[in-house]
């Protein structure tokens, strides 16, 4: 049932095992909310199909679009270690089927299966390494800069990779950290330039290695 794709292409055959048999099935529409922020999680998820938009928002009421993520990957691990307040919103961009799977069945699984801890150990360690560099980037990258690394981001992580992502201004401008007018402006430069091809459908690079060159600009 689940992908051999995103975070579990290199898990052990053991983990994908465990959250096929522990794992109920859940089913979300297209602008469906699976949790909020600072909701109280017990469980993890895999997404089997569609894709999900990873949120937080300010003190001030701005929302940061912190990942988007599509099958493979996994989300929620928090709540294995930690059961407790969500630290992030998670909504379906598309149409999205995932498999959730409760804390207290993974830990006890776990117990009795240690090999399977090792890989959700590795999972946390790579989302808190991606989380450092997304703060890095708000930080020290202007807003160009991390518009590109975010569009090929995007495309190199849909499987199978494509150089389309299907996603509006105002999404962008969301993951970004900026406003839709900055990202607009932005990308029209670039398409004038011939690096992107712009769309109501979203947008598409022409020009991988320009884009690839904007995106390690730095003030």
């Amino acid at each position: 049932m689940l992908p051999k794709t995103g975070f579990l292409a290199n898990a052990s055959p053991q983990l994908i095992n465990a959250l096929e048999a522990l794992s109920d099935r859940v089913e979300l529409e297209k602008g469906e909310v699976l949790f909020e922020q600072e909701d109280e999680g017990d469980a993890l998820y895999a997404i089997e199909a569609g894709r999900v938009e990873i949120s937080v928002l300010s003190e001030d009421g701005r929302k940061l679009v912190l990942d988007v993520m599509g099958a493979g990957s996994v989300l929620g691990e928090i709540a294995l270690f930690d059961p407790g307040p969500r630290t992030a919103s998670v909504s379906a961009l598309e149409p999205t089927i995932l498999r959730r799977v409760r804390n207290d069945d993974l830990l006890t699984e776990i117990r009795v299966r240690p090999e399977i801890g090792i890989d959700m150990i590795h999972l946390a360690g790579a989302r808190m390494r991606w989380m450092s560099g997304q703060v890095g980037d708000q930080v020290f990258l202007p807003m160009s800069a991390r518009l590109a690394r975010r569009l090929l981001y995007l495309t190199a992580a849909q499987h199978p990779a494509s150089n389309t992502v299907s996603m509006s201004q105002t999404q962008l401008a969301d993951f970004v950290g900026s406003s839709r007018e900055a990202v607009s402006k932005t990308l029209a430069d670039w398409k004038r330039n011939g690096v992107v091809s712009v769309s109501r459908n979203g947008v598409e690079i022409l020009d991988r290695l320009t884009l690839l060159s904007l995106a390690e600009q730095s003030f």
